[in-house]
């Protein structure tokens, strides 16, 4: 891609150096298609933390290999990160789960503001070494059977990797499209979805590769996959280029704020004034809600399903508690299918959604996700009593659409209410509603599946209950969403601090337009582009075609 011209005037005083900032501003010719599949190969990879639950099981018999070594009665979670004559429970590596998404709002948060100052390919080469090396690290904690070098590697390093790696392409895309805001952060974080469709599948096959009569496979799969994933990640690092100040596609003018576009501002607020604005915590409302409600369905989707419909899911009569052992397992193939079924829609939502919402606005598309995604969750209490599978898994699809959805079109809602100088830094710190989320839906759910059941009711009316608690949600974050009105003047930067601002962060004002306009020089050649898209394009359908296969389990 060196065709395409990437010095930069370094800042006074000093040279730029190969990772900073003035480095990645594009020179002439330099095609913006580039940007979205660099930010693809580093999303489709930390994405694989929705998929880790794939070595759940195997590392759970890592010493026993056939059956699990048990602990004795007396260990308890903190013996468990020292132990190493017995195996983990599945519960305690579920802990990962908890600390990816933790440490990935955290990281966010804390270091936005010098991603913005930092440019996105250095950010991007700090995120590849954290996650890449967390996994490493990972490894060798499972060499040698201790569960904190785990927790160390790919929990905490490898979790502060996600937050860098997923909010390091926001601000620069919303840059390089500030006329497809929506579809271009969509395409994006579209990856961050179908990570584990990729990660899922190959590990799966790893771990079958290296598996031995006294081995699971599980860590030469970890340092396989840490390779793969480093050069991938580097290479959309190195990807990553920013317009130069000012920039703006040929011929596009800045919408005029009125209509879907009245909440589109030109100015910039600073990420230090972001938790003092009434609209930063409205939107923050808004994303947690969404958020709670689609978590608590994605983590109970399967037994919500084989509960519900029991033996009807294999062409029986019987209700689930009524199964023998060969029918649960032939039901559990089905809900597996299911489950596959939704991450097609999950990762679908969040670009059709981001896509659509730069014609609705993104107020607007959020008020779909939640007068919509009302409805279907009131509507599933009723489909279950009916019978009616194609209702309850069309409701469910569609609520996972919009899951994704929420996800992907809030970086644009960040960029229209408080611009774009500074919105990569800002998103990082509303994904703090994404870490709330995490434990507020699941623990609502669990804990009212559980008291419903203490009731004494039938596991097919427990959810009922649960689905009106997270239609309450919706209301929550409807009523925070129709709050959101533009931004005050006073949160604004003035002209003078957004010009340190940018002295800061190393930019320079635009010579020339660059993009499809004519009369470019040095422009990018369309081979490249294609190899580019290519290069993500084909993991990620090998990861489409290994899900609908899954999928074809439920349709069978």
């Amino acid at each position: 891609m060196s065709s395409v011209g990437l010095d930069a005037v370094p800042g006074p005083g000093r040279s730029a150096g190969w990772l900073d900032k003035e480095r990645t501003i594009a020179g002439v010719g330099f095609n913006r298609w580039l940007v979205p599949p660099a930010a693809l190969a580093i999303h489709l990879c930390i994405g694989m933390a929705y998929g880790f639950s794939v070595f759940w099981l195997p590392l759970s018999k890592a010493l026993g290999i056939k059956e699990a070594i048990k602990c004795g009665a007396d260990v308890g979670f903190f013996q468990e990160l020292f132990v190493s004559g017995c195996d983990w429970k599945v519960s305690t590596l579920g802990w990962m789960y908890t600390l990816f998404f933790v440490f990935l709002g955290c990281a966010a948060a804390i270091w936005g503001g010098w991603l913005e100052r930092a440019g996105p390919r250095k950010a991007g080469i700090v995120s590849a070494l954290c996650w890449c090396g967390g996994m490493l690290i990972s490894a060798l904690g499972i060499h040698l059977h201790q569960f904190w070098l785990m927790i160390l590697g790919s929990g905490v390093i490898g979790g502060i990797g996600l937050g860098l790696g997923y909010i390091s392409p926001v601000s620069t895309l919303i840059k390089w499209f500030p006329d497809k805001r929506g579809m271009a952060t969509g395409m994006a974080i579209m990856g961050f979805g179908g990570g584990a469709m990729i990660g899922s599948p190959l590990a799966a096959e790893l771990m079958k590769m290296f598996a031995t009569a006294t081995d699971v496979g599980v860590t030469q799969t970890f340092i396989v996959m840490a390779l793969i994933y480093f050069v991938f990640m580097i290479g959309g690092a190195l990807g990553y280029r920013v317009p130069p100040t000012g920039w703006k596609p040929a011929g596009w003018t800045a919408p005029v704020a009125q209509g879907s576009n009245a909440m589109i501002t030109q100015r910039h607020v600073h990420v230090k004034k972001v938790w003092g604005i009434p609209q930063f915590w409205l939107v923050w409302i808004a994303l947690c809600m969404n958020v709670s409600a689609g978590i608590g369905v994605i983590g109970m989707a399967s037994p919500m399903l084989q509960e519900i419909f029991g033996g009807s899911l294999i062409g029986l009569t019987a209700k689930f508690g009524e199964l023998d052992k060969a029918q649960l397992a032939k039901i559990a193939g089905v809900a597996a299918g299911f489950t596959a079924l939704l991450s097609l829609f999950n990762i679908g939502g969040r670009f059709f959604w981001a896509s659509l919402s730069d014609k609705l606005g993104r107020k607007m598309t959020y008020v779909v996700f939640f007068v919509l995604g009302g409805v279907l969750y009131a509507s599933i209490p009723g489909s279950a009593a009916a019978g009616s599978k194609l209702l309850f898994v069309g409701a469910v699809c569609i609520i996972l659409s919009m899951y994704g959805g929420g996800f992907s079109t809030v970086p644009a809602y960040l960029a229209d209410l408080f611009g774009t100088q500074m919105v990569g830094a800002i998103h990082g710190r509303l994904l703090t509603a994404w870490a709330t989320a995490g434990i507020l839906g699941p623990v609502v759910v669990n804990y009212m599946r559980d008291y419903q059941l203490g009731l004494g009711l039938p596991r097919e009316q427990v959810y009922n209950q649960t689905m009106y608690i997270l239609v309450g949600m919706l209301v929550v974050g409807l009523i925070a969403n129709l709050m959101v009105k533009p931004v005050a003047d006073k949160y604004f930067m003035t002209d003078a601090e957004l010009a340190e601002e940018k002295r800061l962060a190393h930019e320079r004002a635009a010579a020339t337009e660059v993009g499809s306009g004519s009369g470019q020089a040095a422009a990018t050649p369309t081979f490249i582009v294609v190899l580019a898209w290519a290069a993500v394009g084909i993991p990620l359908a090998w990861g489409v075609y290994k899900t609908l296969i899954n999928v074809g389990k439920f349709f069978n």
